[in-house]
């Protein structure tokens, strides 16, 4: 395990603190956005407004990476949530507040991308699904402790921004001074989304639905809470029994899924996710229940990204590292863009259980197309047709014919070829050699006492 995750313990610390703080910012905002009056709507185009920064990051951040490196960018774009975080609270307005989240979403996104490009550059095949389990374990432990953080100070304090902001600034520091080399430098900057979803096709599809469902829960999985009848503090609570229950499922089923086809272990969380789903949705139940639900729900859908994920970078090359990370987060941020609109949509007008009945409909649609997927084989093979008696030398290795051992006694399988045997010539000090056409007949001219000139037909030495 040390030496797995040895040279990237300094990044992940770096994630714990940065992750930390979004944890708090993602519960922060909504709750504060409520008490402020902001509608439903807003609320949900406050999310979307997120994934839509986060978005144009995937496309313009690559090109930062590539001109200042992974470490340089990684600490330019924290430098920008921390202003953005302590911009909050100066202005109390929906719009000004779009704005914010769209910078927000942006430097996420780079951020992210830093991350995961720098976390597959240093792992396997083998360890790949391990790592990436190992980092998405301290990214949900980390939105728990932010989350949990909301109880700290009143919701409409500036203290909360402030935490959050000093949070970001820690993540920095591990990651500035790390003494492990960072990835190479990228060689290109290109998204080419449509190379990726020919060689993974659920994990680009994968990434997108749960951008959907992923994106609608941290928008609006507060509002849910308040709108079952919980206080701020309980709304926190929900969120993150979610969250450790998807951070502690991480662990073993990473584990698995280095062992087995990860597309099956994501279509089995996927059944499991669109039922806990379907039952927050339609039965109202108090803070226990709820939370025991949300334990439920979070084992099963969060693990979901790392499995698509893992399942993309087993199928491109290594160097494409950052090109993959960039492609995943697109398809993810766009599905994060349509997801809280849609859904807080439904919330408006059906109530809030709406949020995971939506949920519930993406998991289904994604399950069906992972079990598609899953179910396609390869076409059959024709039969090759019965090789018949050829003069003409078959190789059975890509070397050519094999020669026999000098101890096998010759044997003859297909007599008749004696009649087509050549006369043979009496050698003269003139004549040039005849040109052999392989070099498996060398053998045949030693023997020609007892061998006929002619392949035998076997090149097996049988």
């Amino acid at each position: 395990m040390s030496q797995t995750l040895g040279p990237v313990a300094a990044l992940l610390l770096g994630v714990f603190f940065l992750v930390t703080g979004s944890g708090l910012q993602n519960t922060l905002l909504p709750l504060r956005g409520a008490f402020e009056g902001f509608s439903a709507i807003n609320l949900g185009i406050l999310g979307s407004s997120y994934y839509l920064g986060f978005v144009v990051g995937c496309l313009v951040v690559p090109h930062l990476v590539r001109r200042s490196g992974h470490i340089r960018a990684f600490a330019a774009l924290t430098s920008g949530v921390v202003a953005t975080m302590v911009a909050h609270p100066l202005f109390i307005d929906p719009y000004f507040w779009f704005a914010l989240r769209t910078v927000t979403g942006f430097c996420f996104a780079g951020l992210y991308l830093v991350i995961e490009s720098w976390l597959n550059d240093r792992a396997t095949n083998q360890t790949r699904g391990f790592v990436m389990s190992a980092y998405v374990m301290v990214d949900y432990a980390a939105l728990t402790a932010g989350q949990m953080m909301i109880t700290l100070y009143p919701v409409r304090s500036f203290e909360l921004f402030a935490l959050a902001a000093i949070l970001f600034s820690l993540a920095t520091l591990p990651v500035a001074i790390t003494s492990s080399g960072q990835p190479a430098p990228i060689e290109t900057a290109r998204i080419r989304l449509l190379r990726l979803f020919r060689a993974a096709p659920v994990a680009m599809v994968g990434c997108f639905v749960i951008g959907l469902t992923n994106g609608s829960l941290w928008s609006l999985g507060p509002i849910f809470g308040i709108g079952r009848g919980l206080t701020a503090d309980g709304a926190a609570t929900f969120m993150s029994a979610v969250v450790v229950a998807g951070a502690l499922a991480q662990w073993p089923i990473g584990f698995l899924s280095d062992r087995m086809d990860r597309r099956r272990i994501l279509a089995a969380l996927l059944v499991g996710a669109m039922l806990a789903s379907l039952t927050l949705g339609a039965m109202e139940f108090g803070l226990l229940g709820l939370s025991a639900l949300g334990l439920f729900y979070g084992a099963l859908a969060l693990p979901a990204y790392s499995l698509a994920a893992a399942h993309a970078y087993d199928r491109t090359p290594a160097s494409d590292a950052v090109e993959t990370a960039a492609g995943l987060l697109l398809l993810y941020g766009i599905g994060s863009v349509v997801g809280p609109a849609l859904a807080s949509f439904g919330m408006q007008h059906y109530g809030p259980g709406a949020l995971f009945f939506f949920n519930a409909g993406a998991y289904t649609l994604l399950l069906l197309f992972v079990v598609w997927r899953v179910s396609m084989r390869e076409p059959a093979r024709k039969p090759e047709p019965a090789i018949e008696p050829m003069s003409e030398p078959i190789a059975s290795t890509p070397t050519g014919t094999v020669p026999r051992p000098e101890s096998e006694p010759p044997r003859r399988r297909w007599p008749w070829l004696r009649a087509k045997k050549a006369p043979k010539r009496a050698p003269t000090s003139s004549a040039k050699p005849p040109v052999r056409p392989s070099a498996g007949r060398e053998e045949a001219s030693r023997t020609a006492d007892t061998f006929p000139t002619e392949q035998d037909g076997r090149s097996d030495g049988a």
